[in-house]
C-alpha cells in the first residue's frame, strides 16, 4: 500500500486540489470535504485508490471518502499537505471580509427559489434536513474517542464490581477518584458540543463554549439555592427546577450538565447574530465587539429562553421514549435494529446517537444501545460470515478486507469498514445480515420481557439498559444490564447472519459463476504456448504477432500472463499511440505523481468518429476497479502492483458515451483481455483529450518505476518496466 503523505496527496489531487477544499472533519472512518467545486472530483481516480473503500458525493458540496480505522493519521496526512494550512483544525478559518464559508453554505442551505412549488420547497426541505443532520454529526464525531474512553472505564468498573473487586464505595476516596475519571466528560458535555457546534458554523469557538461554560459555574447553579427560588422535581425523570426571579423576570434555572440539547440550539443563535455582526462591524474593531456584543445577548437569551426550551424538549423527548420502551418494549426491540442498517449508511443515526447521551443524564440509563448492539453484531457477524467464505475459497482480497472490518468491529464497535468495505458492494449480504437483526431483535425482546432490568433509581424495566454511551463491542459488554441477557442477543444477531452467509454465501449465482470461471481461465492459462510467453518477455512487438489486428476491430491477441524479465515486470501499452511523460499530460493530477509514475499514450493519428479501439488489460490480475463510465479501471496484480488505466482526460462528463465496457469490477483478467472498447474520435469531438494514462498507483513502495517515453506502441508492448 501506498505511504500515508501518497495516499493524502492522491486523495486531494483527485477531489480537485487543495484549492478546492473548503472545510475537513473526519469521523471514526470517513474523511467529511467540504468543496468549492464538487464536479472537479476525479470518480474514478477515488474508485481506483487501494486505499480508499468508497468516495461519495452528498447534499450540496460535500463529499466524503471513507478510508477505515486510517482515517485519524490520513486526516493529519492531509492537513500536513501544502496549501491545506488554511483549513484549521476541521475548519476553514474565517476571513475578516466578506461573506464567512459557511454563509455560503446556510445560504444555499435555506435559500428561496423563484417559483415555490412544491418540487421547490421539497428540495429546500431537503438540503435544511441533510444540513442539520451534518451539524448534529459534526458536533458530537470529534469527541467520540473520548466519549468512548469514558465508557471503557465504566464498563471496567462494571466488570471489576461484579467480580467483587472494587476499589471502595462511592463515598470513598478511591471509588471517588475513579467516577470522576469518566464523569468529567459527561458532566462538561455541553461546553464541548457548544465548542464543536461552534466551529461548525464558523463562529469562534471558545465564545460558544465560554458562554454555555456560564451555566455551569456554581454561581449559577446556587440559584437554585436562593430563598427566593420556587423549586420541584420532575416525578419521571427525577430533574430538580427552580424559578428565580432575575432582575424581577422569572428564569427557570436548571442543572444543564450533561445536556447536549441546549448548546445545540444555543450556538445556532449564537452563529445567526454573530455573522449578522460581521458584515456591520468594522474589521478592525471585530476582536473586541464581536465577543462582548455575542456574549451580552445570548447569556440571557440563553438563560431565560434557549436554556428552559432545551431541557423541556429533551425531557419531552426522553420521557416519549421512556414510555415507548416501558409500555412497548418488544416492539421497540425488534424495530430499531431493522431499522438502523438503513440510517447509518446516510448518517441519519447521529440524532439517536444523541438521545442515547440525553437518557443517561436524565434517567441515569439508556434503552436504545441494547437493541442498537442487535444490529451492530449482526453487521460483524456478516463480515464473519465472508471472511469464512474467503478463507474456503482462497480469496485473499477479500480475507483482508473482512480481517480488517472484523477487527475494528468487534473491538472499536466500528460498523463502516464492514458497510463500505463489503456490505454496500454485495447487497445479498443485507438480506442475511437483517436475518441476524431480526432474530437477535426477537430474542432481547422476549428475554427482557422475561427478564426486566433494574434501573439505578429502582425502577424495573423490560429492557436491556447501558449505564454509559458506548460504542457496542466486545469490550463494552460489561456497560449492560442484564449483561447475560445482552450476550446472548448480540450472540444470535452475529451467528444468524454469520451461518447463513457461510451456506447460502454471499455473491449471487452469477458473481459466484463469473468469479469461477475467471479462475478456471486463469489455472488453464498455465498451458500456454512459450514461443508466446517469450515473445511477450521480450516487449511483445505486435508488428511480429499475426494475431494482432491494428484496424479497429475487437483485439484478439491475448498475453498469457503479466511478462516479467530478469525480476523485472513489463507492463504493456493498453492501447496504441506515442508515449509521453507525465510532465507533458494536460493535467495537474497526473502530472504531479499523485496518482504514480507512469505515462500517457497518445493515438497515432488524428481519431476518427465512429472507429473503436480495444483497450486491453496491461497486465495480469484482479480487477478492483471498473468506472461506471467505462473511462478506468484499476488492475492489481498478484504481486501487489496497482495499476490505473485511466482513457482520456474530462472523460468522466460524456457519462459513457463513447465507450463499450467489455469487463466488470472484480473479474480476475489476463494481460492482453479486452477491457473496453473506445471511441477517441467521439472523445476529441466533446473536447477532451484522447490520451490514456497509465500509472502505477503504488510506486512509492516500487523499488522502481520506469516508463518508456517518447516511442510508438502498439497494445501489449512495454510502456512501464517496474522493479520491487
Amino acid at each position: 500500500m501506498a505511504s500515508e503523505r501518497d495516499t493524502a496527496r492522491a486523495i486531494i489531487a483527485a477531489i480537485g486540489g487543495a484549492g478546492n477544499v473548503r472545510g475537513l472533519t473526519h469521523c471514526a472512518t470517513r474523511l467529511r470535504f467540504e468543496l468549492a467545486d464538487v464536479s472537479r472530483v476525479d470518480q474514478a481516480a477515488i474508485d481506483a485508490n487501494p486505499a480508499i473503500l468508497a468516495g461519495f458525493p452528498r447534499q450540496g458540496d460535500r463529499y466524503q471518502v471513507v478510508i477505515g480505522g486510517d482515517v485519524e493519521n490520513i486526516y493529519h496526512a492531509v492537513m500536513a499537505l501544502p496549501g491545506m494550512t488554511d483549513v484549521d483544525a476541521d475548519d476553514v478559518a474565517t476571513a475578516d471580509t466578506g461573506t464567512t464559508p459557511d454563509d455560503a453554505t446556510l445560504d444555499e442551505a435555506v435559500s428561496a427559489t423563484p417559483i415555490p412549488t412544491f418540487t421547490a420547497w421539497r428540495e429546500r426541505g431537503a438540503r435544511w434536513l441533510t444540513w442539520f443532520f451534518e451539524y448534529l454529526s459534526d458536533s458530537f464525531r470529534p469527541i467520540i474517542g473520548v466519549l468512548l474512553g469514558a465508557s471503557i472505564i465504566i464498563a471496567i468498573v462494571n466488570l471489576t464490581t461484579a467480580f467483587g473487586m472494587t476499589v471502595g464505595g462511592d463515598d470513598s476516596p478511591g471509588g471517588t477518584f475513579v467516577t470522576v475519571m469518566w464523569k468529567g466528560v459527561f458532566y462538561f458535555l455541553p461546553i464541548i458540543v457548544a465548542y464543536n457546534a461552534s466551529r461548525k458554523l464558523k463562529v469562534d469557538p471558545w465564545l460558544g463554549a465560554m458562554i454555555m461554560a456560564a451555566f455551569m459555574t456554581p454561581q449559577y447553579t446556587g440559584l437554585m439555592d436562593l430563598p427566593t427560588a420556587s423549586c420541584s422535581v420532575d416525578a419521571t425523570l427525577g430533574m430538580r427546577s427552580c424559578v428565580v426571579p432575575v432582575f424581577g423576570v422569572p428564569m427557570l434555572v436548571s442543572d444543564y450538565s450533561g445536556n447536549v440539547f441546549v448548546p445545540l440550539l444555543m450556538v445556532l443563535a449564537l452563529a445567526g447574530l454573530y455573522h449578522g455582526l460581521r458584515r456591520v462591524v468594522p474589521a478592525n474593531m471585530r476582536m473586541v465587539f464581536l465577543p462582548f456584543l455575542s456574549m451580552a445577548v445570548i447569556t440571557p437569551l440563553t438563560g431565560f429562553v434557549i436554556g428552559p426550551f432545551g431541557v423541556w424538549l429533551s425531557n419531552g423527548i426522553c420521557a416519549a421514549l421512556a414510555w415507548l420502551s416501558v409500555h412497548a418494549p418488544f416492539a421497540f426491540a425488534v424495530m430499531l435494529p431493522l431499522i438502523y442498517p438503513f440510517l447509518v449508511p446516510v448518517g441519519l443515526h447521529w440524532p439517536l446517537n444523541a438521545l442515547m447521551l440525553m437518557n443517561v443524564q436524565m434517567l441515569g440509563y439508556d434503552f436504545i444501545q441494547g437493541p442498537m448492539a442487535v444490529w451492530n453484531f449482526a453487521c460483524f457477524g456478516s463480515t464473519a460470515g465472508v471472511l469464512i467464505v474467503s478463507l474456503r475459497e482462497h480469496d485473499k482480497a477479500m480475507r483482508s478486507t473482512a480481517l480488517g472490518a472484523l477487527t475494528a468491529g468487534l473491538l472499536g464497535g466500528l460498523t463502516e469498514p464492514s458497510l463500505y468495505g463489503i456490505h454496500l458492494r454485495h447487497r445479498l449480504i443485507y438480506r442475511r445480515m437483517l436475518a441476524g437483526c431480526a432474530a437477535g431483535g426477537v430474542v432481547i425482546g422476549v428475554l427482557g420481557l422475561m427478564f426486566p432490568s433494574v434501573t439505578p433509581s429502582g425502577t424495573v424495566v423490560h429492557v436491556v439498559t447501558a449505564s454509559a454511551f458506548a460504542f457496542t463491542s466486545l469490550l463494552t459488554i460489561p456497560v449492560f444490564d442484564p449483561m447475560w441477557v445482552y450476550m446472548v442477543s448480540i450472540g444470535v444477531g452475529f451467528i444468524v447472519p454469520m451461518l447463513l452467509i457461510v451456506a447460502l454465501d454471499y455473491r449471487t449465482p452469477e458473481e459466484r459463476a463469473r468469479m469461477r470461471a475467471a479462475d478456471a481461465e486463469v489455472a488453464d492459462s498455465g498451458d500456454g504456448n512459450a514461443a508466446d510467453d517469450d515473445n511477450a518477455a521480450n516487449g511483445g512487438d505486435a508488428a511480429d504477432n499475426d494475431d494482432t489486428v491494428n484496424d479497429g476491430s475487437a483485439m484478439t491477441r491475448t498475453v498469457e500472463a503479466s511478462p516479467v524479465e530478469d525480476g523485472v515486470t513489463l507492463i504493456g501499452s493498453p492501447v496504441p499511440g506515442r508515449t509521453i511523460s507525465l510532465d507533458d499530460v494536460d493535467d495537474p493530477v497526473f502530472a504531479s505523481r499523485a496518482l504514480g509514475e507512469g505515462v500517457g499514450v497518445l493515438p497515432p493519428s488524428d481519431p476518427i468518429s465512429g472507429v473503436e479501439t480495444p483497450v486491453i488489460a496491461p497486465v495480469s490480475g484482479i480487477l478492483k476497479t471498473v468506472a461506471k463510465t467505462g473511462h478506468a479501471f484499476g488492475i492489481k496484480t498478484d504481486d501487489d502492483i496497482e495499476v490505473l488505466v485511466h482513457i482520456g482526460i474530462g472523460t468522466v462528463k460524456m457519462q459513457g458515451t463513447g465507450f463499450a465496457m467489455m469487463a466488470s469490477k472484480g473479474a480476475r483478467v489476463r494481460a492482453g483481455d479486452v477491457l473496453a472498447t473506445v471511441d477517441f474520435g467521439r472523445i476529441v469531438e466533446s473536447g477532451c483529450n484522447a490520451v490514456t494514462v497509465m500509472t502505477v498507483t503504488n510506486s512509492s513502495r516500487m523499488a522502481t518505476v520506469s516508463p518508456v517515453l517518447d516511442v510508438m506502441l502498439q497494445p501489449g508492448d512495454t510502456a512501464i518496466r517496474v522493479e520491487r
